[in-house]
């Protein structure tokens, strides 16, 4: 619904730029952009991730399918729920199926793929996910775009959901849910969706708009004790000039409302506890693009904050925000990198949070049949408030990912990965319990692709 409520406003938004398509974007009459005139939309503003793939890997007008098949080793699958560390064997099928098209004005993905676990001692813990991924941007004329991003999970454990922890991801916006502790095998629904248009109405101005919206869910308390559910949401609106052809300055007011809920448990151990934080800060950024297909961008300025909890309160102060972050793609590597210091919320985490947190993910095809992929996800939190942390003073985590892909024929592949998280969270249940998870697995995967309207 709220995917069909953010399309529906941005093409309202742009309707009077409809007229202006009376000449190709290649013309240069009037005030019509040419393609070599295009700006970018810098990373501090785009709310996109960095490219993760490579040379020919980047394909376009494909329909993809496959199956994958994991078995796993995981030394904690009952984290939350003991103190003392039970190990299994699982095993993960998933189909998948993607569409990938591009045209002159658009070029849109759209990805399904539901998942099944078993586990070998702990059966009662068997599960089926669901993640749903749609894309979009849509070039309404030659100066206005339009950008909408969806993502849905139904999941039950972390390890098994695409980019879920480290070694895919990478933004350059501060612009995002706190996500900084994780219940690795809890059942949760989460959804996150993104609507941004941009007008480019010089040959080096721009400016733009977006709206967020981001949902966290756990359906039984008891899997992820500790952890709340979240509601955030959030806009931005943004100028950007371009100072030479690689080098880009501009500012961003950025607004977020975070919701966030304790439920209660039937044991009484756990008390239902509410509170509403609310941001908004003032950014100036800089992007230089140091090639093609290499950036760098750096964000800062003030924000303020105000936080709301039961029992307690209300809180209000100013903090400063900076953030740091580039992305490289060469024909063999990719390497994306980001840091961030802001005050957020949700994630699982109840109140506003002082947050410092760090990311990277690199992929490097070493030979034509073997790859190495590996990344690195830490963050650190501490309550802003002096009161409200006697109850969550905050925390840290640190998780590790190596892969390497072996491709056995055109379409089949072997991956062997490797995860490490650990967590330290000592008023959360679900983490304190037993705060380290180790995971070995080896996968076999199949896919085919086909070429559309060929």
């Amino acid at each position: 619904m709220f995917t069909k409520i953010c399309l529906s406003l941005a093409l309202l938004a742009a309707m009077p730029a409809w007229s202006q398509v009376a000449a190709s974007a290649t013309e240069t009459a009037g005030n019509t952009v040419v393609e070599e005139d295009r700006m970018h939309t810098p990373p501090p503003v785009s709310g996109a991730a960095y490219p993760a793939t490579i040379g020919s890997d980047a394909r376009s007008n494909y329909l993809h399918a496959g199956l994958v098949f994991n078995t796993a080793y995981n030394d904690n699958v009952l984290a939350g729920t003991t103190t003392t560390p039970v190990s299994d064997v699982s095993y993960y099928i998933a189909p998948t199926i993607a569409i990938d098209q591009t045209t002159s004005r658009l070029h849109q993905t759209l990805t399904y793929s539901p998942g099944f676990t078993f586990y070998q001692r702990t059966s009662a813990k068997n599960e089926e996910d669901q993640n749903l991924a749609f894309d979009l941007q849509y070039r309404l004329s030659p100066h206005v775009t339009a950008n909408l991003r969806d993502n849905f999970r139904k999941s039950s454990n972390v390890f098994d959901q695409p980019y879920s922890l480290s070694g895919g991801v990478v933004s350059g916006s501060v612009q995002s849910s706190l996500v900084s502790v994780v219940a690795p095998f809890a059942d949760q629904l989460s959804n996150t969706a993104n609507v941004e248009l941009t007008y480019q109405f010089g040959r080096n101005g721009m400016i733009g708009a977006s709206g967020n919206f981001t949902n966290l869910h756990y359906p039984d308390p008891s899997e992820a004790p500790g952890l709340s559910d979240s509601s955030t949401r959030g806009g931005a609106a943004f100028y950007s000039y371009r100072l030479s052809k690689t080098q880009y300055l501009g500012a961003t007011y950025q607004y977020s409302e975070i919701s966030g809920s304790l439920p209660s448990t039937q044991s009484g151990s756990q008390i239902g506890v509410d509170s509403e934080t609310q941001t908004h800060a003032a950014l100036a950024f800089y992007t230089v693009y140091l090639k093609p297909t290499w950036s760098v961008s750096l964000s800062g300025g003030p924000q303020h904050y105000e936080v709301s909890q039961s029992q307690f309160p209300t809180i209000r102060s100013w903090t400063p925000v900076a953030t740091a972050s580039m992305g490289w793609q060469g024909p063999r590597t990719t390497l994306a990198a980001s840091y961030s210091h802001v005050v957020g919320g949700g994630g699982g985490l109840l109140g506003a949070f002082d947050s410092n947190s760090a990311n990277g993910a690199f992929h490097w095809q070493i030979k034509r049949t073997w790859a190495l992929s590996s990344g690195l996800s830490y963050a650190s939190t501490k309550n802003v408030s002096a009161v409200m942390a006697q109850a969550n003073p905050g925390g840290s985590m640190i998780t590790g990912t190596v892969a390497m892909q072996h491709p056995i024929s055109d379409r089949f592949s072997l991956e062997f990965e490797y995860t490490r998280l650990h967590q330290s969270y000592d008023t959360i249940a679900v983490v304190s319990n037993a705060p380290n998870t180790n995971r070995e697995s080896i996968s076999i995967s199949y896919q085919l692709t086909r070429p559309l309207g060929r």
